[in-house]
């Protein structure tokens, strides 16, 4: 797919960088790597098709989790995670198909079809944000096999949204961790973007296959410079943790992700 008119549109490096740490401080703030406020930027402001938007989305996603990671390892060190192994691989058990089967049907769903589905799922997340944000770990909702099943489902789950929308997908993960699992919610974090790395490695081997693919190679700058600013919004973001409270915080954010659905919808 070409978009010449894409091209004329101002995709300079300030803009990309400053776009990147403002959506990146969003994320921060609510310890996430913003890529749900990122996407609507991308196909609103940027003008990338549905499918090229989710693309570059997942790219700039990988970037981001793969350095948040590491940037825990002071807070949750990679033995404590390891620790927890058998969850992780409970949830990457669904999440690994669910990015696979997400990943292909975006490749098959009408530029109008998607642009209406990752809507819906903005509307879902805003939902999340605020009944889910602020568990707190306690006992597991479910034990045994139960919880496993659970596990697979919730992965499966996680996994097609993650795809569908370019996402790393810790405002589902997170909360099914704490509620499912009963993990605390620093743990819950670090779990998350375990899970999410090999899980949006399948979504982005998928979307490698498609021709709208060819999209990384003619924004390779403005990918990397935008993955950058959202990595140095984040920091910032996690820096201001604690300064706006958490009543003002999450309805500002679920109403900014209601509004890049409306607009999403509409485009």
């Amino acid at each position: 797919m070409t978009d010449a008119a894409n091209t004329s549109l101002p995709r300079h490096p300030a803009t990309a960088f400053g776009g990147g740490a403002v959506i990146g401080a969003l994320g921060g703030l609510i310890g996430l790597g913003g890529a749900e406020f990122r996407l609507p930027i991308l196909i609103g402001f940027f003008n990338f098709a549905a499918l090229e938007a989710v693309i570059l989305n997942k790219a700039m996603s990988l970037v981001v989790v793969a350095t948040a990671l590491p940037f825990r390892a002071g807070t949750v060190p990679f033995d404590v995670i390891a620790d927890n192994w058998p969850i992780v691989l409970n949830l990457l058990a669904g999440s690994l198909i669910g990015a696979w089967f997400g990943a292909g049907w975006a490749t098959r769903l009408r530029s109008e079809t998607l642009y209406k589905v990752i809507a819906i799922m903005l509307v879902a997340i805003a939902i999340v944000l605020m009944v889910g944000h602020d568990a707190t770990a306690g006992q597991p909702l479910l034990t045994g096999v139960a919880q496993t099943i659970a596990g697979v489902v919730a992965g499966f789950v996680i996994g097609i949204v993650a795809a569908l929308l370019g996402v790393a997908g810790g405002e589902l993960l997170i909360p099914t961790l704490v509620l499912l699992f009963g993990a605390d919610i620093k743990l819950a974090g670090s779990l998350s973007l375990a899970v999410s790395l090999p899980t949006m490695l399948v979504g982005f081997t998928r979307y490698s296959r498609d021709q709208s693919f060819s999209v990384i190679g003619r924004n390779k700058a403005f990918l990397l410079i935008m993955a950058a600013g959202s990595i140095v919004g984040t920091f910032i973001g996690g820096l201001l943790l604690g300064i706006v409270p958490n009543a003002i915080l999450l309805p500002a954010l679920a109403i900014i992700l209601l509004i890049s659905a409306v607009k999403v919808w509409r485009h």
